[in-house]
């Protein structure tokens, strides 16, 4: 049974600023969930967002209150075991809030890998992978530094796939930027481009072109979410692969998106879906429209991409890869064994559940004031 629902607001500096063309990220607030079960399992769920409200109609006090105030009441007392029925009646009551649910969610299947002993990648359907490629996203605005810090990436082994947000500035300064360091790169070195639905159309005409030309291999989400007939429009158009990312609130979208071959390719994210398993729904309209695959981040810490990787290893393609870095962005970790990052590669947690332990201590340090002076309390799981 559900015994006790908490939502915890943790507040993380960033190793750096962090600029998309939305928003510059300072620090990250972590939104965690953790359901504690009458049988004495303990379930940990994540559902970050970024940037206030800033990219999305969610914020971490929004996420919060909503849980807190509305799904939590819900939940309590009902069967922990039973996450389809305990999802159905979230969905039924409560509109929108996509990341609170995603949280509930996870923390539920968190809990019930516990309970079974195996990870929750068994519960959706099974790992074909041990490990998932993940990129680094070049985002401090400065050409040099960006270059100095790739560079870096690929000598430790660590990311040989790079993102650039770009958006902030006019056509000629972005491109002029991504081209200079895919040249520093060269051609061994996959880059690509978030545009963060900065340009319209015309501009993004006038960028894919000399991008495609100057060796990216993939435009994300170039204009607004709203606007698939132009996505259809450029995706025919260009020879470079075109991705979907705020245009996909889950796998409804992703079927209309299909309809319109408006995107080459899906970026899934769990907290924009709504969860794992309407994420892998979104997964599945890909593979069987013949839309590639990427694994999308919502820049968790370590417990929302511990879950993004348990669903994205059961992913039978996977072809560009994920974006599961986000713990590595933050100066401070939350888990009490940090994630394995090793060859270009996350390794995905092979323990129960999402295969990972939070560091209570460290959370209690972080953890914004919330209107009490309660500590959260360790509880064995």
């Amino acid at each position: 049974m559900i015994q006790k629902i908490e939502t915890i607001l943790v507040d993380v500096p960033t190793i750096r600023p962090h600029k998309l063309s939305v928003a510059t990220m300072n620090a990250q607030t972590l939104v965690l969930v953790r359901v504690v079960c009458s049988d004495g399992h303990v379930g940990w769920g994540e559902g970050t967002t970024i940037g206030g409200l800033n990219y999305g109609e969610e914020s971490p006090e929004s996420i919060k209150v909503n849980i807190d105030t509305y799904i939590a009441p819900l939940l309590i007392g009902m069967q922990a075991s039973e996450i389809g029925k305990a999802m159905a009646k979230i969905r039924k009551t409560i509109q929108g809030n996509r990341f609170a649910k995603c949280a509930i969610e996870t923390a539920l299947l968190d809990a019930q890998g516990k309970r079974l002993g195996v990870p929750v990648s068994e519960l959706l359907g099974g790992r074909v992978r041990p490990s998932v490629p993940v990129a680094w996203t070049l985002a401090s605005g400065d050409t040099a530094k960006d270059i100095a810090e790739a560079e870096k990436m690929i000598s430790d082994r660590r990311h040989n796939i790079f993102k650039l947000k770009i958006g902030l500035k006019s056509v000629d300064e972005d491109v002029a930027h991504v081209l200079a360091i895919k040249r520093a790169l060269g051609d061994a070195i996959s880059v690509r481009v978030d545009v963060n639905q900065a340009w319209n159309e015309l501009q993004a005409i006038e960028g894919i072109a000399r991008l495609e030309d100057g060796g990216v291999d993939l435009i994300e989400q170039p204009v607004e979410a709203s606007h698939t007939d132009a996505m259809a429009r450029l995706t025919k158009r260009f020879s470079v692969a075109v991705m979907a990312d705020e245009s996909l609130h889950g796998p409804q979208d992703g079927m209309e998106i299909a309809r319109k071959s408006a995107a080459n390719v899906f970026a899934v994210k769990i907290a924009q879906s709504g969860g794992l398993f309407p994420a892998k729904q979104l997964a599945t309209v890909g593979e069987l429209t013949g839309i590639a695959l990427y694994g999308g981040t919502m820049l968790e810490g370590g417990v929302g991409t511990a879950a993004s990787a348990q669903l994205f290893s059961t992913f039978h393609e996977l072809a560009y890869g994920t974006e599961l870095f986000g713990p590595l962005l933050l100066t401070e970790e939350v888990l009490s064994t940090p994630l394995i990052y090793k060859d270009f590669h996350l390794y995905v947690p092979t323990r129960p559940g999402l295969g990972v332990d939070l560091d209570i201590d460290r959370i209690n340090y972080l953890k914004r004031a919330q209107g009490h002076a309660d500590q959260i309390e360790e509880i064995a799981s």
